[in-house]
């Protein structure tokens, strides 16, 4: 019985490559490296987190890196755009025989191991768990059987996807955890200490 799955998915960390609206103002050199940091952070809260954890990687997948070989498996995304991709991790998750599957970014500062464990809980008396974003988007969403409305006709990246999700699900008993911030834009963190040394460069 394989219970509990989550999915992460992450892009390769290659210069000009990732966080490309945060590069626009800190530089491709900046945005790598707080997308690198950003990568580690995930790791911290995820690597001991009792269920089974995939990394999707955007472009191919890495052996020999942060992501421990023995504590994640590594697939590569498949689709054209996030929906797509989005749905074939959860598809393969559920295929594989998993109950309950949660996805993350791996942009998220203010997530906690304690945050994934209470989204994995709320699966036990709910169909779908969802993780507002402060920019209209989720950054977790969390089933036990794959529903494929959720990722069909959204604008991904815009501040309608939260309520078009949330209206395919209308008719389904749906856990709303705390929101929070991803990390996008420089304006995500200008005003966090821990990213100070990254953004010495950056005159307001």
């Amino acid at each position: 019985m394989k219970k509990n799955l989550l999915l992460i998915l992450t892009r390769n960390p290659e210069l000009g490559k990732c966080k490309t609206r945060l590069a626009a103002k800190v530089g491709d050199e900046a945005a790598l490296e707080i997308y690198k940091f950003l990568l580690q952070r995930t790791v911290d809260f995820t690597k001991a987190l009792a269920v089974e954890k995939w990394v999707f990687y955007s472009e191919e997948i890495w052996k020999d890196d942060l992501w421990d070989n023995s504590i994640y498996g590594k697939r590569l995304q498949k689709g054209t755009d996030l929906g797509e991709r989005m749905q074939h991790a959860f598809s393969e998750g559920f295929n594989a025989g998993f109950d309950n599957v949660i996805i993350i970014g791996s942009d998220m500062y203010h997530l906690t191991q304690s945050d994934l464990e209470e989204a994995f809980a709320q699966l036990d008396n709910h169909d779908f768990v969802v993780g507002p974003a402060e920019d209209g988007g989720y950054y977790l969403l969390g089933m036990k059987t794959l529903k494929e409305a959720l990722f069909q006709h959204k604008a991904w990246g815009t501040d309608t996807v939260l309520e078009d999700t949330l209206k395919d699900i209308s008719n389904d008993t749906v856990s709303l955890l705390e929101v929070k911030n991803d990390i996008d834009y420089y304006e995500d963190i200008k005003d966090i200490k821990v990213f100070e040394p990254f953004l010495k460069h950056i005159k307001e």
